[in-house]
């Protein structure tokens, strides 16, 4: 039997995503690889109104709600901008495209090229979907105590 007990704060919760913009494109679900996310309440990998969001509801649930980018990724921080000497990239790279960085640890962080000129390359390295309005659609699948 499924459980009914409600999302709250410190409950585990297994879920369906679905992000997407306002112009209705999908930019992230996690239907696409059929593997849900798992979280818990308060953790802090949400943020205080995405979870206000997903409080009360119960396994079944289906919901869709909109985030400003604050309640979402965030606004683009102007610290996460980096330049980079053009000289560095094999072949010259294109407004939009997006590299991945080793860092230190062996994990790989992606930037997106934001503006090219002779002698550096402007790299943002803030979460893509940074200062955008994003409606998630979530599919509550299961919340454990």
């Amino acid at each position: 039997m499924i459980s009914r007990l409600p999302i709250e704060h410190g409950r585990e919760v297994i879920l369906h995503f679905t992000i997407k913009l306002t112009d209705d494109s999908v930019a992230d679900s996690t239907k696409m690889s059929g593997k849900p996310a798992k979280f818990r309440m308060g953790d802090g990998s949400l943020t205080e109104n995405f979870e206000s969001c997903l409080v009360g509801l119960k396994a079944g649930d289906q919901r869709e709600f909109e985030l400003a980018p604050e309640d979402a990724f965030g606004e683009p921080n102007k610290e996460n901008y980096y330049q980079v000497e053009t000289q560095k990239f094999a072949e010259r790279p294109e407004v939009g495209q997006i590299f991945t960085f080793p860092q230190p640890d062996g994990t790989e962080l992606p930037g997106i090229v934001r503006a090219i000129n002779e002698q550096f390359v402007t790299i943002d390295f803030n979460h893509p979907l940074a200062g955008q309005r994003v409606r998630f659609a979530v599919e509550i699948i299961e919340v454990n105590p």
